[in-house]
């Protein structure tokens, strides 16, 4: 299955934790009682043949039935081994994790992160168990895909208040030098102002693959990034911050897994740590806008 994903026998390896030759040595087995070659090499990489995209489906729902066994365990998070794959863009990874690995840490839990770039998710990153959580604005919709929102918040003004004030107007939005982030698939964070009333979208001057780089692009020049307003108390902390000078929608942060992970203790008691300190977020900055 790894195989499947990586078209690499080193590259499977290495996410597997073992050496290539037994990665070579279990394919070299699977292929004899199988009657399949299974990959064949193409470029630099491997091929899957019909056999191994067919098995794909079945071995998936066998993983997950072993999986289940499990489910009803005895759990205690100080004893248990957790290491957790997750999916998340700059923003949503500053925001939860260094305090839930923090408290984690503190609890003498012994919890592992490994994190990924989630872009614009999709549902096989969660159905071929590239991860264990995705968090995103942009949840994936499937029957088989669980979400719960997280955090909303309004879209806002970002700014060196050093150099310019924020935009009175949606001309002077429009006509304003403009930065954003695009992520792998073309789309970026404006996607959340389609619909808000101004008559066309800014074509921003610069783009950027991160949030985490938009303050030093900003700083000392008139640039303005529109984003949600939680950037506030995460990479946009250093800007200045003020609402759009036109009506727009707000959006919200989700949390999203697999239902291979719905009943797993572990799983669950990682989604609680999130939703508990997403609460906390949603809270304080319910506190700010009353302020």
């Amino acid at each position: 299955m790894v195989i499947l994903e990586e078209s690499s026998v080193s590259k499977a390896a290495v996410r597997l934790n073992v050496t290539q030759s037994a990665v070579s040595h279990s394919l070299a087995k699977l292929r004899t009682a199988l009657r399949d070659p299974l990959f064949v090499r193409s470029g630099q990489g491997l091929t899957p043949t019909e056999t191994a995209i067919s098995l794909k489906e079945p071995v998936l729902r066998v993983l997950d039935g072993l999986s289940s066994l499990t489910d009803q365990r005895p759990f205690d998070p100080r004893t248990e081994e957790m290491e957790f794959v997750v999916a998340a863009n700059d923003l949503q990874r500053e925001l939860i994790f260094p305090r839930l690995w923090r408290e984690a840490h503190e609890d003498g839990i012994p919890l592992r992160f490994e994190f990924m770039p989630s872009g614009v998710p999709s549902i096989s990153m969660l159905r071929d168990a590239q991860c264990h959580l995705v968090l995103t604005p942009i949840p994936p919709d499937a029957p088989d895909i669980f979400q719960r929102r997280l955090i909303s918040g309004a879209m806002m003004c970002f700014y060196d208040a050093s150099v310019r004030e924020a935009p009175k107007t949606s001309v002077e939005y429009l006509n304003s030098n403009h930065i954003a982030v695009r992520f792998a698939g073309g789309l970026g964070s404006s996607v959340a102002l389609r619909g808000a009333d101004i008559p066309d979208l800014p074509e921003p001057t610069l783009t950027v693959s991160n949030f985490n780089a938009i303050p030093s692009f900003v700083k000392g020049t008139d640039l303005i990034a529109t984003e949600m307003s939680p950037m506030h108390i995460g990479p946009l902390r250093d800007l200045a911050m003020a609402p759009l000078p036109f009506r727009s929608d707000g959006i919200s942060l989700y949390l999203v897994w697999h239902e291979r992970n719905n009943n797993d203790p572990a799983h669950i008691w990682l989604r609680r740590r999130i939703e508990t300190i997403a609460d906390d977020i949603a809270r304080s900055l319910r506190t700010a806008d009353a302020a």
